[in-house]
């Protein structure tokens, strides 16, 4: 399950993955945030919290998150990894490559560390 949470007024979504990542799970996200984009014209941010990664429950699963970061990598400013996951450091240095958003780490407990992040890099 991927709980969604949309702030509206700094044009960030909260992405909970709690469990195994669905294709619904991601149909779901892009449901929510398209509808912003629409609304907006962009996302200033994504922010993904989650103490470790869950994967994915099913092939489609997976396939429906690399389409997701695909229809929406560029309309998004910044991703921010909040877990403590080793994975999260090298996705850092990774993703950095294939999105056009600037991709940052913070440590799970660092939700606000995150959200000051976004919306600092999106006044300036």
């Amino acid at each position: 399950m991927l709980s969604i949470d949309l702030d509206e007024k700094n044009g960030i979504a909260i992405l909970k993955p709690d469990g195994a990542l669905s294709e619904d799970d991601f149909k779901s996200a892009a449901s929510i945030i398209d509808g912003y984009i629409e609304k907006a014209g962009k996302l200033n941010g994504i922010i993904i919290q989650v103490e470790s990664f869950p994967g994915w429950d099913s092939f489609s699963g997976f396939t429906a998150h690399m389409k997701f970061v695909k229809e929406h990598h560029k309309e998004v400013s910044y991703v921010a990894l909040v877990t403590d996951s080793l994975l999260a450091e090298f996705a850092e240095h990774i993703v950095n490559h294939f999105v056009s958003a600037e991709v940052k780490h913070f440590s799970f407990d660092a939700l606000d560390d995150a959200t000051k992040w976004i919306e600092q890099s999106t006044q300036q």
